[in-house]
């Protein structure tokens, strides 16, 4: 059996019964399964998660059970076999068919007539699969066509307009660049850019973030350079929400919502491992990978430590010279990296989640002193969760004002979507 086609099965299997992230499971199944065209399985996998809800639709057309009633095995292999069809030209039309047929030979005897036949039918009927008329339901059509939950297509055509909202769509769908940061405690990045040339890697300068680079080649995270903390992985809308924050050495910074940790590490070394961080985060088995990457990226200033960003520290109240909150969020703008988010089934989490980082955002603000600085982040591109929570708050507050604000959109800043909003603190507490 195909050793690369079984670690996607595997994959898209664990997604669909165990809702696991596709990117967490696919390194899983590639390290156990040892597949000889790593690549191939990536592009098999993320394929299928990201266009789902078409897939899904084209099967229906030949398919009388409803897919819901399938069992998850088929239905995994006849996506599997239906996006070969669809979108991978490289592997002829006989292959995808007959190595579907292996595989559910293996995985789900007795139905492998079944999966021939339905592949057989769309490979004869194919042209007859249409998708319903836009100008009869735009919402229900983009939905289809770019695998999109039906609300966050009306959240984002509301917002963006028509043109500029498939625009987004069809960006969530493209497969993001690898991008690294250098650490500036130990190398330029003229320097590691020559590195990893000379090495082999098609390496080129980062648009926006001062020290990114966006890497091609296989491998670069087993090499000494990773190890030895030359560089971080970190996109680079994530590095430009730390370069906002502007932190100076010999300052304290609390990073209220750290995990995984990049943007803590990047402000480390803007500040050249001088001054102290404090970073939280409310799971302690988040901060043990913070704390070991702090050792291989040699900074000493960065103290952990488990805490609920909604909570208040009296013993830091007005010690900060800058706060970060990068809160939780509905992460519609990393849809790129983590196609899973685009099924959220309805937008129910936008109220709720909107509502905490609006509590995470004015606990964050006491510990800020006057004159320091306060940032609000997220990963997201819903106006709920970006400029309305940051309106909300400054009505509350009046000692605080907006210094600058940076929105990134895939469809146009070809990064990952986020927002950062920067607020200073009035030179004086208000007054009782």
């Amino acid at each position: 059996m195909d050793k690369n086609r079984k670690s996607a099965y595997y994959t898209l299997l664990d997604v669909e019964n165990d809702m696991a992230y596709s990117n967490i499971a696919l390194k899983s199944h590639i390290r156990r399964g040892r597949p000889d065209a790593p690549a191939f399985v990536r592009e098999l996998t993320y394929g299928v998660v990201k266009n789902k809800i078409y897939l899904d639709y084209v099967l229906g057309n030949f398919i009388r059970t409803p897919l819901d009633k399938l069992k998850p095995c088929d239905l995994v292999i006849l996506r599997m076999g239906l996006y070969q069809l669809l979108f991978m030209n490289s592997v002829p039309d006989y292959a995808a068919v007959d190595e579907s047929v292996n595989l559910a030979k293996r995985f789900s005897p007795g139905h492998e007539g079944f999966v021939n036949g339905v592949l057989r039918q769309y490979l004869r009927d194919k042209d007859y699969v249409k998708l319903p008329a836009r100008e009869e339901d735009e919402v229900r059509y983009l939905s289809l066509k770019y695998s999109y939950a039906e609300w966050i297509v009306r959240l984002w055509l509301d917002r963006y307009g028509s043109e500029a909202a498939e625009a987004l769509l069809a960006a969530g769908n493209e497969t993001p660049d690898f991008v690294i940061r250098v650490n500036r405690l130990k190398a330029r990045r003229e320097d590691v850019f020559e590195r990893l040339t000379a090495k082999g890697y098609d390496v080129r300068i980062g648009e926006r973030a001062p020290q990114s680079l966006i890497v091609k080649g296989s491998d670069l995270l087993g090499g000494r350079m990773y190890k030895n903390g030359i560089f971080s992985v970190q996109e680079e809308s994530s590095q430009m929400a730390a370069e906002l924050v502007d932190p100076q050495p010999g300052e304290l910074i609390i990073d209220v919502c750290a995990a995984p940790g990049g943007k803590t590490f990047a402000m480390a070394e803007r500040m050249g491992d001088r001054g102290k961080i404090y970073a939280w985060d409310i799971y302690k088995r988040k901060l043990s990978q913070i704390e070991q990457d702090a050792k291989r990226l040699g900074v000493r200033i960065v103290e952990t430590d488990a805490w609920d960003a909604t909570r208040v520290r009296s013993a830091l109240i007005g010690k900060a010279d800058r706060v970060l909150a990068d809160v939780p969020c509905m992460g519609l703008g990393v849809v790129r990296r983590k196609p899973e988010i685009k099924y959220k089934e309805n937008d129910d989490e936008l109220a709720a989640i909107a509502k905490k980082q609006t509590d995470i955002l004015e606990a964050s603000s006491n510990y800020v002193r006057p004159g320091g600085f306060l940032v609000y982040a997220t990963c997201s591109v819903s106006r709920e969760e970006n400029q309305g929570v940051v309106a909300h708050f400054l009505k509350q507050h009046r000692d605080f004002k907006r210094t600058d604000m940076l929105e990134l959109l895939p469809h146009i800043d070809k990064t990952d979507g986020f927002f950062v909003c920067k607020l200073q603190r009035n030179d004086a507490f208000p007054s009782d």
